[in-house]
């Protein structure tokens, strides 16, 4: 067991959300310092008691220790992971069977794996892995979703600034799991706004994960209730914690993609309460 204890993210109460100031917003629900090479960086969020982060193996094979905070002789004694390849081309090992991931390319890895390992093919063109693991009261089937093998819906135009394709993994019809939705939406070039118009999922927290931003742009998350929305200045490989209770949506001074991660009550993706743009208001 790791001695390590995963930084924890734990729920705020949307009435006191509304006095936060730009240092409370980003310390209660922004995920950020992740991205260190040959690391595991995670941290662990009582919304849904997900757990995110990345896995970068550089010049060596990295192995997911289990945690003091989740009291299990291994990491997925009780619970499953998502797992997406952000980078150049990879490996997953799950107890002895190895996955080859390239970009964007999805491997869910159910309750029960006792060993999951992760490399790059090159060093210098290293592999870069986005987790996200939620708790699990059955075992699924460890599955590889390549990228073309997604269900790709194309979503917004040109003239509102929203063009983009979503791209679902693990949902119903899709990968089977627990509770875990999982999938990715890249903004096309030309294009910047994400999720608009917003929604709340209350019965599901959210987790967004942001790459393939440009290093000189940067993207404001918009969050907090439709009437007392908040919004977070965030980079590349930086992720925002989405409660039930908040909109999610962004716009960036470039194109990007991000994974969206879920877990709650349902897996039904169409499970969302419109929040129209008049309601911002």
């Amino acid at each position: 067991m790791s001695e390590t204890l995963l930084k924890t993210i734990h729920p705020v109460h949307f009435i006191d959300f509304k006095k936060y100031d730009t240092e409370q917003v980003r310390e209660n629900f922004l995920l950020s310092n992740l991205n260190k090479n040959d690391s595991i960086e995670l941290v662990y969020s009582h919304y849904d008691r997900m757990i995110s982060g990345l896995a970068n193996p550089i010049s060596h094979k990295l192995e997911l220790q289990t945690y003091i905070n989740l009291k299990s002789e291994y990491f997925l004694e009780r619970r499953e992971i998502g797992i997406f390849n952000i980078g150049n081309a990879g490996k997953v090992e799950a107890d002895g069977v190895i996955y080859e991931l390239n970009n964007q390319d999805c491997l869910y890895i159910g309750k029960g794996t006792k060993k999951v390992v992760f490399s790059s093919d090159d060093s210098d063109n290293p592999a870069k892995f986005f987790l996200c693991s939620a708790p699990a009261h059955h075992t699924f089937p460890t599955t590889l979703r390549k990228a073309a093998d997604a269900n790709h819906i194309k979503l917004g135009s040109p003239a509102t600034s929203n063009e983009r394709e979503l791209n679902q993994y693990i949902y119903d019809g899709g990968v089977a799991s627990c509770q875990l939705v999982m999938g990715i939406t890249s903004i096309k070039p030309g294009s910047v706004w994400n999720s608009v118009p917003p929604h709340t999922h209350d019965r599901r927290s959210e987790i967004y994960f942001y790459f393939d931003l440009a290093p000189e742009n940067i993207l404001l998350h918009v969050m907090g209730q439709p009437q007392q929305t908040r919004h977070i200045v965030i980079k590349n490989h930086e992720g925002i914690v989405s409660p039930p209770w908040s909109v999610h949506f962004g716009t960036g001074t470039g194109n990007y993609s991000f994974i969206w991660a879920m877990a709650g009550e349902n897996k039904q993706f169409t499970d969302m309460d419109p929040a129209p743009i008049t309601s911002l208001l």
